[in-house]
């Protein structure tokens, strides 16, 4: 059985994670929480940070600026890519050089 504290630990941010929840919250103004609040494997969408399509436009569009890539709609690997904080720095970090 893993405990909150236990769970908080297993889940700590990586320096360039912490830099892209703080992208996440800038630039989809997010009030209710904070860039330390995201947890890394915690869903994105729906149950988890609860963002939406509009939302993945916004950011999409936010790291496309920010990292200097391009997000793909057909790119099969794009639903993965946004699961999660940690999906979405690997992909990231995976395509930019």
């Amino acid at each position: 059985m893993i405990l909150k504290g236990q769970k908080a630990k297993m889940q700590k941010q990586t320096k360039q994670e912490q830099e892209l929840a703080e992208l996440i919250v800038e630039a989809l103004n997010l009030e209710d929480i904070s860039a330390e609040e995201i947890m890394p494997e915690d869903p994105l969408f729906g149950d988890g940070l609860g963002l939406d399509s509009i939302d993945a436009l916004e950011l999409a569009l936010a790291i496309t600026q920010k990292y200097a890539i391009q997000l793909k709609a057909d790119d099969q690997n794009m639903k993965e890519a946004f699961g999660t904080l940690r999906t979405l720095n690997a992909y990231i970090m995976q395509n930019t050089s």
